[in-house]
């Protein structure tokens, strides 16, 4: 195989992420599933594979560095010239290039010995069958494509009502996601298979949630705030009044008496939480209209001998 470097047509300086997008750019090109009908650049898709997976492999990025293995990951000759040429001698001993090397042994040393002198252990490497082991291991699984990250702005009434929504990757697809309980913003979800190709397999899409604010509800922890505005009559006499819900409006009762600040609770409309779903709580805040003759006139005649102020000391 040819020099890493030079098939993805990086310096040897190169930093991983250098590497990363060279190994990225070339893989759009030259993946099999765009070119169907030209086996040369299925081919040499593999070939940058191959050239990719050494020099991210930091071990066998080094050893090709100082020369100890090929563009394939296979062991240079431990002679410098290979082993052509070589030749036994007249007592059994070896001889590459005419120089005879006597590893003792009465002449009857042989491969197997050499191979144990060269590399510390047994030819076979102490693996079953007596396969040659050279020690430097077997490719790394092929790296996964990279991860794409999304950003998805969702509706304030849909996150609490876990409403299904609907996101358009950058390949031109769309996928529904269902949302999970106890969402708020910073969720992530993950979607598999759906980030960059890659020779093991593509990456996978992550899906952070953005929850968009309200212009009238708030959320606290899984519960949502309301403040209700209802006339003097509605809280002095008592109501049902209609109130706003994260999936539509309701009915509420307002008891007589009620003063502005009364806050009441209106059952699992809130958020859907991890464990159980929250509340609406709705704060009542009495409005009184301006310049009304029949109130100043009533007011004038009216003497409330209570102190709203007495509980703050004044």
């Amino acid at each position: 195989m040819a020099d890493p470097y030079a098939t993805l047509g990086v310096s040897r300086g190169a930093s991983e992420d250098e590497v990363k997008k060279a190994y990225r750019k070339l893989a759009k090109e030259l993946h099999p599933d765009r070119n169907r009908d030209n086996p040369k650049a299925a081919e040499k898709f593999g070939t940058v594979t191959q050239a990719y997976d050494l020099l991210m492999d930091k071990d066998k990025r080094a050893r090709f560095d100082r020369g100890e293995i090929d563009g394939d990951g296979n062991p240079t000759s431990p002679f410098g010239a290979g082993f052509g040429g070589a030749r036994s001698g007249p007592q059994g001993g070896f001889r590459p290039g005419g120089a005879q090397f006597d590893f003792g042994g009465g002449g009857d040393a042989g491969f197997e010995d050499i191979l144990e002198g060269l590399f510390g252990g047994r030819a076979g490497g102490g693996q079953p069958g007596g396969g040659f082991s050279s020690g430097f291991g077997r490719r790394p699984p092929p790296a996964k494509g990279a991860n794409v990250a999304y950003r998805l702005r969702v509706p304030f009434e849909d996150a609490a009502a876990l409403k299904q929504q609907r996101i358009q990757l950058r390949d031109g697809s769309t996928i529904d996601l269902k949302l999970p309980k106890g969402v708020e913003t910073g969720t992530q979800m993950r979607l598999a298979g759906k980030g960059d190709v890659g020779p093991g397999g593509n990456g996978d899409a992550i899906v952070t949630i953005e929850v968009e604010p309200h212009r009238f509800f708030t959320r606290d922890g899984d519960h949502i705030r309301l403040d209700l505005p209802v006339t003097l009559k509605e809280a002095v006499a008592g109501a049902v009044v209609r109130v706003p819900t994260p999936e539509g409006a309701v009915n509420l009762k307002v008891p007589a008496g009620s003063s502005s600040g009364k806050t009441l609770r209106l059952k699992d409309r809130g958020f859907h939480g991890k464990a159980a779903r929250g509340d609406l709580l709705v704060t009542l805040m009495i409005e009184i209209p301006g310049a009304d003759p029949k109130l100043a006139e009533f007011v004038a005649d009216w003497t409330d001998q209570g102190n709203p102020r007495a509980r703050l000391g004044v």
